[in-house]
C-alpha cells in the first residue's frame, strides 16, 4: 500500500525584518509553523503574524495573483508570495528564506517603496497619445480588429507586480534602464493602432534604456503572468532598428554582430568593436584594447570561415525572406 503524504509538515521561515526608523541593520528571524505542502508562502507570513509575532510587517490584497501586492523574494527568487506553495520551497531548499523586493528601498520589513518603479514606468508615457494630423473622434469608441488585438501578445494580462524589476541586474546597474515592465508596456503602446507617437516612442528610448537589457531573461523568469518582457524588449529593439537604424553603440553592435557572423561564420571580435564604436571611439579605448591584446591576442587576428559556411549563409537567407514577408 503506497504512503500517503503527511498532511503538514513542520516547515521554517527565515523572514528579513528591518525597520529603518529604529534599527541600523536588517537581520532575520526565523519562525517554525506545522503547514500543509500546498499551503502559500503568503498564508504561513499571515498565520505568523497572527499567531506569532504581530509586528511583522507585509503588503497584501487579493491573495489570488491579480494584485501584484505580495510580490517579495522567495528563496532568491522574485515571485508573488500568494502564488507559492511551501511544500516544493521546502523540498528544494530545506527551508524558506523570504526577502523584500530587490532594486526598491524597504519601508519596514517585506514592504518596499515602489516609487523608483513608477517612476521608469511613468517617464515612458504608458497611455496613448493621439495623431495630432487624425485626431479620434471625440466620444466616438474606436475599435480594433481581432488581429490588431493580437499585437499586443501579453502584455494586457500585466499586474504591475514588480517582481521582474526586482529580478532585473539591470535596474540595479544603471538607472537609465527603465525595466521590464515598463518596456513591456511601452510595447503595449507601440503596437497600439490607436497610438500616434509610435515613431516618438521608438526613437526616444532607443539611445541608451533599450540596448541596455542583458538578454538575461530574469524578468520571464520572475513573471506570474507569463508577459515575457524580454521577449517584448527583443521585438522592440527589432522595431527601433527598423524605424531609426544603427544609430548608438547599441543597435549598431546588434547590427554589426548580425553582419559579422554572416561573413565568416564566426565572431571577428576586432571588427565588431570598430562596428559598435566606430574608429573615434575605438582610438580612445586603445588602453583597454592593449590589455585585452595581452591577455587574449587573437582579438586581433581575422579569423578563418568556418567548414559550411554556406550552410550559414542559408540561415541568413532564410531570415532576410522572413523579414520581407
Amino acid at each position: 500500500m503506497a504512503a500517503t503524504a503527511p498532511a503538514t509538515q513542520r516547515a521554517e521561515l527565515d523572514v528579513y525584518r528591518f525597520d529603518p526608523e529604529k534599527e541600523s541593520a536588517p537581520r532575520y528571524q526565523s519562525y517554525q509553523l506545522d503547514l500543509a505542502p500546498h499551503t502559500p508562502v503568503l498564508t504561513a507570513l499571515l498565520r505568523i503574524r497572527t499567531e506569532l509575532d504581530p509586528t511583522l510587517t507585509l503588503r497584501y490584497s487579493c491573495r489570488s495573483a491579480i494584485c501584484g501586492s505580495c510580490a517579495m523574494v522567495i528563496n532568491s527568487k522574485s515571485r508573488l508570495a500568494c502564488q507559492t506553495p511551501v511544500g516544493p520551497e521546502l523540498a528544494r531548499h530545506g527551508k524558506i528564506v523570504i526577502d523584500p523586493m530587490r532594486n526598491q528601498p524597504v519601508l519596514r520589513d517585506l514592504v518596499v517603496e515602489m516609487s523608483p518603479f513608477w517612476g521608469r514606468y511613468r517617464k515612458l508615457e504608458p497611455h496613448l497619445i493621439p495623431d495630432p494630423e487624425h485626431p479620434m473622434p471625440e466620444g466616438v469608441a474606436t475599435s480594433m480588429t481581432p488581429v490588431q488585438l493580437e499585437r499586443f501578445k501579453e502584455t494586457p494580462r500585466c499586474i504591475a507586480c514588480g517582481a521582474c524589476y526586482s529580478a532585473c541586474p539591470m535596474v540595479e546597474a544603471d538607472p537609465a534602464f527603465p525595466g521590464p515592465m515598463a518596456l513591456a508596456k511601452l510595447y503595449r503602446f507601440v503596437v497600439d493602432p490607436r497610438d500616434g507617437a509610435t515613431k516618438r516612442r521608438l526613437t526616444s528610448v532607443q539611445p541608451g534604456g533599450l540596448w541596455l537589457c542583458l538578454r538575461c531573461h530574469l524578468c520571464t523568469e520572475a513573471c506570474p503572468k507569463d508577459v515575457r518582457p524580454s521577449e517584448r524588449i527583443m521585438d522592440l529593439k527589432e522595431m527601433a532598428l527598423a524605424a531609426q537604424g544603427g544609430t548608438e553603440n547599441g543597435s549598431r553592435h546588434a547590427l554589426g554582430f548580425k553582419e559579422n557572423i554572416r561573413e565568416r561564420g564566426v565572431l571577428n571580435e576586432f571588427k565588431l568593436v570598430r562596428q559598435t564604436y566606430g574608429l573615434g571611439e575605438m582610438l580612445a579605448q586603445v588602453p583597454y584594447g592593449l590589455k585585452v591584446y595581452r591577455k587574449k591576442p587573437e582579438t586581433l587576428r581575422s579569423p578563418k570561415p568556418i567548414e559550411g559556411r554556406d550552410e550559414v549563409e542559408k540561415i541568413y537567407e532564410a531570415l532576410d525572406d522572413t523579414e520581407g514577408a
